[in-house]
């Protein structure tokens, strides 16, 4: 049987290695699943105790993805065999897992350097967002599409959202929009742009820097080492930096109904905007409400109470129907035409959005301990 990550060590100077974590579900564009989840946070756990492991690389296998996202449609498929109430533990097995992943990344000593080459979704998303160093090719195409299957931005996506200038993370989370490396720079969910041409030669370098003891300063050396291998001059065009101005004025609204008449009075003929206007019209109601919510709360949340309400509410997402089907209609059946719970956004009561942000458990929240 394929392992589903594959770990190894790269020789260094001074008797240092660099740790490589290669995600190795080519077929599945490197989606993650519970058993991935679970490789990965025992191997940096690992790294990060080991003297001699300087940094770590991490990648995915092949040439279209590092990570198309999670694995939801195992999660879906559960809902359906066993019911939402049933599932829920494995569903929160999932989730907490995966959310616990994240954060130790967030929070690792080393330095992580991600090569995000190719499709770059949803929890590849949160895989990336965290790391220290975030590389961006000519061929990053990165997304939070969730409101085309009924979640939202999950994975840290209430933080990273949060932080990208003026309201571009709500645009990006109501509208699912893809985004090229130079967008990503923009908004701040990449730090380097390195043609892919240049992976060999760079992992060649970083094996031979003279590595200190000092986490700090191996922190400084790959800063230096990607910065030289950064070439600016290929860089496409950014979306959302040429059209910021029309993204500040269509997400200017007093409540989510007003940005949503603003969307369908969106006029131009730029494809970019039109696709992600379409997007958000097709999507899942109840989804827009969600992103809309869960940037507005998360504002002054701390990256640890981010997780912890995304808890809650990715477990509440099960127990809704939007969810399920918008994967089925996405992902399993590929209809197209997903039956969302209700027909447009001013038709979503308050209370249905409310229910969302409601512990399911009587007992405290499981990522009460993250940070401590």
């Amino acid at each position: 049987m394929t392992e589903s990550v594959l770990f190894s060590e790269l020789s260094a100077t001074n008797g240092k290695k660099v740790g490589v974590a290669t995600l190795n579900m080519e077929r599945k564009l490197n989606s993650l699943n519970s058993e991935m989840v679970s490789a990965l946070t025992d191997q940096l756990k690992l790294w990060e105790k080991d003297n001699n492991v300087a940094a770590v690389w991490l990648q995915g296998a092949g040439e279209k993805a590092f990570c198309a996202g999670g694995d939801v449609r195992t999660l879906c498929e559960t809902i359906t065999d066993v019911g939402a109430k049933k599932a829920l533990p494995d569903v929160q097995a999932f989730f907490e897992n995966e959310y616990r992943l994240d954060y130790l990344i967030h929070v690792y000593a080393k330095p992580i350097i991600v090569w995000g080459h190719g499709i770059i979704m949803g929890g590849g998303i949160g895989l990336m967002s965290g790391a220290s160093h975030r590389v961006v090719t000519e061929a990053s195409r990165m997304a939070m599409p969730e409101i085309s299957i009924g979640l939202y931005p999950d994975v840290g996506g209430t933080w990273f959202l949060n932080h990208a200038p003026g309201r571009t993370g709500l645009f990006l989370g109501l509208t699912g929009a893809n985004i090229n490396a130079a967008d990503a720079l923009f908004v701040g969910m990449a730090d380097r742009y390195i043609a892919s041409d240049s992976k060999e030669a760079l992992m060649q370098s970083l094996q031979e820097q003279s590595w200190s003891e000092s986490e700090a300063d191996n922190q400084v050396l790959v800063s230096r080492v990607l910065k030289s291998y950064e070439n600016l001059e290929t860089l496409p065009v950014s979306n959302v930096r040429e059209h910021y101005d029309l993204i500040q004025a269509v997400t200017d609204g007093a409540d989510l109904v007003e940005i949503a008449d603003q969307f369908n009075a969106l006029d131009t003929e730029n494809k970019w905007l039109n696709k992600a206007a379409a997007t958000f019209r097709s999507g899942s109601p109840t989804t827009a409400h969600l992103v809309y919510q869960q940037l507005l709360r998360g504002k002054k949340l701390s990256l640890p109470q981010v997780f912890q309400m995304e808890l809650v509410m990715s477990l509440q997402c099960a127990l809704h129907a939007d969810f399920v089907e918008g994967v089925r209609a996405l992902l399993v059946d590929k209809d197209g035409n997903p039956k969302w719970q209700f027909d447009a956004i001013a038709d979503v009561p308050a209370k249905w959005v409310e229910q969302h942000f409601q512990p399911p458990w009587d007992a405290p929240n499981p990522l009460l301990n993250l940070g401590s």
